[in-house]
Parts: structure tokens; C-alpha cells; sequence
């Protein structure tokens, strides 16, 4: 679907420019913008290695498991239909550890393999289990104490504070983590009211 909104769009772009005979303007914005995605990639791929490194210590120096122990009771409140001990729970707190870091691309294999963990546990293979969504809410929404990518953004673009969003985005992500994990609680309780009453 997203592919036929993005052709929609470059369709509608060339067309309208072809009408108002402003061609030359969209060719070099279009190279203008490759230039800009190439300049910005780049500049990420610094400060995504420097925090993927410290990660990398910090998993070394058992940073992570301690991150781990400490969301263990929050990951039990969440996932309480997910077995003790089961593979999908470390994932789960990885995924949720490095979210809270700000490294969203750590997250997304962690949460990718949470998921198949979980798929094995979906008695119906075409419908995804509360556990699930959970996990998609929590990860798409996840509360972020530094956020390396905007930061690292910010300094390519020349802010004068790319720090500076640290509290604003901290406040943000906290507000939508709880709304996340209360539309989910809703959600969960609203499907057992229904399976109660059939």
C-alpha cells in the first residue's frame, strides 16, 4: 500500500510540474534531496557507531542484564501470558533496553526475533496474540532517554544545542509509552470481557 501512495505522489509531482512547465525545479530538488539523504546517512553513521560501541561495552560490562533485571518485574506485568523463562522474554527486555538508550536500530532485530519467539507461541498463526501487540505498542512508542539519532541528526545540520532535546523527548516518549500500555491494558480487558461472555 505504502508503495502505491509513494508512486501516487511522484506520479501527481511530475505531472503537476509538466503542467506549470517547472521541470528543471523538480529535477534539482530531486538530486538536491538525494544529496541532503546521502550528506545525512553519513553523517549518522558516526555517532550510530560511537553509541552502538558504547552499547557494545556496556553489554561487555553487564549493563544490559542489569537493565534486564531491573525491567524484569515491568516485562512480567506486561507479558503475563508469555512463559517464565521463556527465549521471547530476553528479547523482549533487549529490545526494550535498547529503546530506552535510543538505539532504535539495535532494537528492531531484538524485537524482530521477540516476535518469532511469540509467533511460536500463537496457537492461531493468522492472528497475533495479545503478547504481540503489546510488544509493537511498547516498541513503537518506547519512553527514550537519550536519543542518539535525533541528536546525531541535529549535529549535521549545524544546532547549536543538539543536546538540547533530551528532557523534551524524555517527557514525550514517557506520556506516549503510558498511553500505549494503557490502550493496552483496555484492549486486553475489553477482549477477556468478550471471551467471558461467549
Amino acid at each position: 500500500m505504502v508503495n502505491w501512495i509513494w508512486l501516487f505522489l511522484i506520479v501527481v509531482s511530475v505531472v503537476s510540474a509538466m503542467v506549470t512547465g517547472r521541470m528543471e525545479m523538480l529535477t534539482e530538488s530531486a538530486f538536491e534531496g538525494a544529496k541532503t539523504g546521502v550528506t545525512v546517512s553519513f553523517g549518522l553513521i558516526s555517532i550510530l557507531v560511537f553509541w552502538m560501541g558504547l552499547m557494545r561495552i556496556g553489554e561487555d560490562a553487564g549493563l544490559m542484564r542489569k537493565l534486564a533485571v531491573l525491567l524484569s518485574p515491568l516485562v512480567r506485568f506486561l507479558f503475563p501470558d508469555v512463559p517464565r523463562n521463556h527465549p521471547a522474554l530476553g528479547y523482549i527486555m533487549t529490545n526494550m533496553s535498547a529503546n530506552i538508550l535510543g538505539l532504535g536500530n539495535a532494537a528492531t532485530p531484538m524485537g524482530i526475533k521477540a516476535m518469532q519467539e511469540l509467533q511460536k507461541l500463537n496457537p492461531d498463526k493468522e492472528t497475533a496474540t495479545p503478547a504481540m501487540c503489546t510488544l509493537l505498542a511498547l516498541n513503537t512508542s518506547s519512553i527514550t532517554l537519550v536519543p542518539t539519532t535525533l541528536i546525531a541528526i541535529r549535529m549535521n545540520f549545524d544546532s547549536a544545542h543538539p543536546a538540547e532535546i533530551v528532557g523534551t523527548t524524555l517527557v514525550a516518549t514517557a506520556i506516549a509509552t503510558l498511553a500505549a500500555i494503557l490502550a493496552d491494558r483496555w484492549y486486553r480487558g475489553r477482549a477477556l470481557r468478550a471471551a467471558i461472555k461467549q
